[in-house]
Formats: C-alpha cells, sequence, structure tokens
C-alpha cells in the first residue's frame, strides 16, 4: 500500500501479551474498518517470551498489506518499543497505543476527528482507570504534579501512551536519539497545537500489567532526569542548609566551650556525622545518575537491535 493513502497508523509496543492480541487486532480492525479510515498497525515485539511473536506472524499473513511486524532481538523497554514502531510507521498520522485493550479503539475515531481539524497532537485524557489499585493512582497523580513543577514541559495530567502524533511531529521525535526516553514528554517538548480527548480507561482483558513497582520508580527517574534539573537543585538547597547547620554548630561548640560547659556526647556527635554522610551519599548517587544518561547518549549505541522485520 502506498504510503500517501494511509491516513493513520496504529503503533503498538507488544511484550508477553499471547491473550490478549487476536482481540486487541479485531477490535482495532472492525472500528477502523467500519469508519472507512485507511490504515496500517506496526506491531513492535520487545523480547517477548511467550508466543505473542507466533501470533502476530499468523496476523501478518492474514492480512500482510495492513500489518507490519518489528521484532527485537531483546527486550529493551517499552518506551523504545514505541520508538522503533514510530521510526517504522508510514501513515500521515500515527497512534501510539498498547495492545492491552485498556484504551477503547474507539477513541481513535475521535482522535482522528480533531486531527482533521487541525490539531498536530491529540492525547487521550483519563477520566476513570478502572481495574487500578488505589496505590497506582496516587503514585501516578503525585508523578504528573511533580513532572508539572519541576519541568519546563507541560505534561497534561491522566495522560498515558494513548495519542495520535501528526506526520510533522512524528518526524521531529524521529531526530531525537537520546536512550533513557519519557515520549510523553518529548511529545510536550516538540510543541505544535494540540487537543485532548477524554475516556474511561478499561480494566486489563487478560494478562497481567508488565509494569512492576521497580519499572515505574526507573520510569519516574528517567522522566524527571529527562526533562527537570530539580534533582540536582535539591541537592544543592539541602547542601546550603546542611551548611549553615553546621557554621550555627560550630558558633554553639565554640560557646560552650568558653562557658567550660559539658561536651556533647558520641552518640550526638556520631548522629551529625553519618546524616552528612548521608547526604553526600545520595548526592553522589544522583549526579552519577546524570552522568550516566550522558555517557549513554555519548555512546551512540543504536537505540534497539532488530532480529526480523514482517513488512
Amino acid at each position: 500500500m502506498s504510503n500517501n493513502f494511509i491516513d493513520v497508523s496504529i503503533v503498538s509496543p507488544v511484550f508477553n501479551e499471547e491473550e490478549v492480541i487476536r482481540d486487541f487486532y479485531n477490535k482495532v480492525s472492525e472500528v477502523l474498518d467500519a469508519a472507512k479510515v485507511n490504515y496500517e498497525i506496526v506491531f513492535v515485539d520487545d523480547g517477548s517470551r511467550d508466543r505473542s511473536f507466533e501470533l502476530l506472524k499468523a496476523i501478518h499473513n492474514a492480512a500482510p498489506q495492513r500489518i507490519t511486524v518489528v521484532k527485537f532481538a531483546r527486550n529493551f523497554g517499552h518506551q523504545i518499543a514505541i520508538t522503533a514502531g514510530i521510526r517504522k510507521a508510514k501513515g500521515k498520522s500515527v497512534v501510539v497505543m498498547d495492545c492491552d485493550l485498556q484504551d477503547p479503539p474507539e477513541v481513535i475515531l475521535g482522535f482522528i476527528e480533531k486531527w482533521n481539524e487541525g490539531h498536530d497532537v491529540v492525547y487521550g485524557v483519563r477520566t476513570q482507570r478502572k481495574g487500578e489499585t488505589f496505590f497506582k493512582k496516587f503514585t501516578a497523580k503525585l508523578f504528573y504534579k511533580f513532572m508539572g513543577a519541576a519541568s519546563n514541559t507541560d505534561v497534561l495530567e491522566n495522560v498515558g501512551d494513548f495519542y495520535l502524533l501528526d506526520r510533522k511531529v512524528v518526524d521531529v521525535l524521529n531526530q531525537m536519539d537520546e536512550r533513557h526516553r519519557f515520549i510523553r514528554g518529548m511529545v510536550a517538548w516538540v510543541g505544535f497545537k494540540r487537543t485532548a480527548v477524554e475516556y474511561v480507561r478499561q480494566a486489563r482483558k487478560a494478562g497481567k500489567t508488565k509494569y512492576s513497582l521497580w519499572k515505574m520508580v526507573k520510569f519516574s527517574f528517567d522522566a524527571a532526569t529527562s526533562f527537570s534539573f530539580v534533582p540536582l537543585r535539591i541537592i544543592s538547597v539541602v547542601g546550603f542548609v546542611i551548611s549553615m547547620c553546621a557554621f550555627l554548630g560550630i558558633i554553639v561548640a565554640i560557646y560552650w566551650k568558653m562557658m567550660s560547659a559539658p561536651h556533647w556526647g558520641w552518640a550526638s556527635l556520631m548522629a551529625v556525622i553519618l546524616f552528612i554522610g548521608g547526604v553526600q551519599m545520595l548526592a553522589i548517587g544522583v549526579i552519577g545518575e546524570y552522568l550516566a544518561r550522558i555517557g549513554d547518549d555519548v555512546r551512540h549505541r543504536p537505540l534497539f537491535t532488530v532480529k526480523e522485520i514482517l513488512d
């Protein structure tokens, strides 16, 4: 199919989703075929260890003109998989969405409507998040509050990786090569005219989430260090406060010495030393994280390696 006739490319990362892949494909195809949308679906298999790739291969064989499958040589992560799909997409616009059917395919039609009205970025904003724990909702809210206050990018609250991008936005994103990626932040950073479509996020149809607590923490830290210097500034403020406290402590110690007052005990001295040592180690760790990310970027390694492409 010629690129000129593809209005929308659907990009969907896949990692161990054998239970929902077929349902996802059937539902997306049903919605877009009924609306007579010219589309393609780009699946990116992010190193799945189940039967995901076999199912994707069968889907591709049934509709090779509609389906592209990119299989990574190993697991590179959700954001890298989205990046690979965006780079492979050929449509005039690109819709990014997970294949777990938590984001209803019907919402894509709302995205397309807003795109046809002249918007370059259309976000899906969750009004409800069914099937998610209180802890996940609470931490997500904290994350968006922090990103809004700490960065110079306007990342909308309750927005996930479900959005439509015009081709000119995609072309800019494809020029950005940083390894530790927070694509929602990157989309916000590039600018362009944008709007939102509200929807209710559903519970998972099958399977379980692939985002463990550790992956969520790492993702949050990648987002913070990619678009904010606040962690470094916090260290500077804490260092200044501790220095002022130490200066006041010296004055108090000199006063006590002059007044021949009893000296403070070993416990208080060790508490101060351990506190300052802990702050120093924290500071070194945060600075090290920034330096490690710079090191990853300057090596200029490929973001991912591809084992097979079904096109």
